[in-house]
Order: structure tokens, then C-alpha cells, then sequence
């Protein structure tokens, strides 16, 4: 799973349906991190949801279970949705613009909304303070009506499976043109190391096989993608050579974002 909030979504969605319990949820997210706490992120939220208010970085916050409070509370209304949102600059998606939960968004590349499309509703933000500990801040939020232009399933998997050819050739093209031209680390050796990161965090049983197919396949484009960009092989010498990196990889990585966007929405709403 790509993040903290992902995590949570698929969870959720699971545990909302019956298909999985609150410890189940609980030991999804200990993946993340052994300690959740849960704070409001203003004082009017915190009044709203009876949570702590203090700013994200602050370890004073309610214990996890208070979490699942909170969603359960958010999911009450009829037509509510669980929606992830994997924002960076330039790609916005999703996202009540102009709110503080769209800058943390951003800022955090990642988030959960909680509501009915065009309403009010709540955001949730994972803070990671050590690797011990991770704080969920809440946020009162309009909620974005629902995108109409998302992919499909099938499109989506279709999309990872170009995508990891994409992304091979560029890790090559990038090594390939860097300075040196080779490097004491074997490409492949690394993108596994990337790929054990990812597979610590469990799936529900209740996730559609083709969402996970698409996830999957997803961690594997990322992994590729991370390669090429952290290691010195690859590392850009000059500004042009930076752009024309970004160039490169912007799109798969958009891309990447997308199907995955797609495949966590199907899995939350799962047997629901």
C-alpha cells in the first residue's frame, strides 16, 4: 500500500461493510507506525468531534479507536463515500480548493475524505512524527462532488501494465545518459528492496481482485520510478538535464497516481 491513507480508505471501506473487524483495521495501520493518535485540526472541529484540538506534530491527540469513531460518525449520512486524495503540485485532484485541508493535502501528498459529494464532511491527514508514531488530523470540509472523469477498472489496469514498460525504459534511458553510465548498485536488486517496502501492508480479503492486481502492479511502477530517481546512476548533473528527468517520469507518475486513485475507491467499496 502507497501510504497511511490508502491504507485506512481500504480498510475502512472493509470494516464499514462487515468484512472486517476493527482490529483488523488497527493492525493494518500499526504497518504504518505502532502508535495512532487522532486531534482535531481547529477548534471548531475538535468541538464538532469531542478530539483534542492541537497542531499536527503534536503527540497529545485521542487514541486510534477515536479514529474509527470518527469515520463511522462521517459515514453515517446516506450516500457518504470514503475518498482518497494523492495530491502534489500541479495535480490536484479531488481536493476542496482553498481550504486548509487542501494545503496540508498537498503538503502531506495525501489524504481521506469522508461525506457526501457536495456537502459537508470530514478530512483526515496523517502526520509521521518518528517511526513510532503517526497522528491523524481531522478537518471540517466541503465535500468535492465526485470526479467524472476517473478511469475504469479495466482502463486502470491497462494503464499499470503499459506502465511498468514505460517506466523500465526510462530507468534505463536514465542510466543509460547519466554520467558514468553505470553504477555499483544492480537496478534490479534496488527496485526489490523498493517492492519490500510495499509489501508489508496487507490487503482485506474483501478487495476486488482486479483493484488488487491494479495496486500491485502500481507498486511496482513506483518502485521502478523511485529507482530512477534516487539513485546516483541517475541523478541529473544540470538544470536541463533535471527537466528533461521530470519530463520523463511526470507522467508515469501521474499516471500512477490515478490507477491507484481508481483501485483503492473499487476496494473501499467492496461488498458495499
Amino acid at each position: 500500500m502507497c501510504s497511511p491513507s490508502a491504507t485506512l480508505t481500504v480498510w475502512a471501506g472493509s470494516w464499514l461493510a462487515g468484512s472486517s473487524a476493527p482490529d483488523d483495521v488497527l493492525e493494518a495501520l500499526h504497518a504504518w507506525a505502532p502508535r495512532h493518535t487522532i486531534a482535531a485540526g481547529d477548534p471548531v472541529t475538535g468541538g464538532r468531534t469531542d478530539l483534542p484540538w492541537s497542531a499536527h506534530g503534536n503527540t497529545t491527540g485521542s487514541g486510534v479507536m477515536a479514529l474509527l469513531k470518527v469515520i463511522r460518525e462521517a459515514m453515517a449520512e446516506p450516500g457518504s463515500q470514503l475518498r482518497l486524495v494523492l495530491p502534489v503540485p500541479g495535480d490536484v485532484r479531488g481536493l476542496p480548493v482553498g481550504t486548509e485541508f487542501a494545503a496540508d493535502a498537498i503538503e502531506a501528498e495525501q489524504g481521506l475524505l469522508i461525506g457526501v459529494p457536495g456537502g459537508e464532511g470530514t478530512g483526515l491527514i496523517p502526520y509521521l512524527e518518528d517511526d513510532s508514531s503517526l497522528q491523524w488530523t481531522v478537518y471540517t470540509v466541503p465535500i468535492p462532488p465526485a470526479p467524472i472523469d476517473e478511469m475504469s477498472l479495466g482502463e486502470a489496469e491497462y494503464t499499470m501494465r503499459e506502465a511498468v514498460r514505460d517506466a523500465a525504459d526510462a530507468l534505463m534511458k536514465l542510466h543509460t545518459t547519466s554520467v558514468g553510465g553505470d553504477s555499483d548498485a544492480d537496478p534490479r536488486e534496488l527496485i526489490e528492496a523498493e517492492l519490500a517496502a510495499y509489501s508489508r501492508h496487507d490487503y482485506p480479503e474483501s478487495i476486488p481482485l482486479r483493484a488488487r492486481r491494479i495496486l500491485d502492479t502500481a507498486d511496482h511502477v513506483a518502485a521502478i520510478l523511485t529507482v530512477a530517481q534516487r539513485e546516483p546512476a541517475s541523478s541529473p548533473t544540470s538544470a536541463t538535464a533535471i527537466n528533461a528527468q521530470e519530463d520523463l517520469l511526470r507522467p508515469l507518475w501521474n499516471a500512477l497516481r490515478a490507477a491507484r486513485l481508481v483501485a483503492v475507491h473499487a476496494a473501499a467499496r467492496g461488498g458495499r
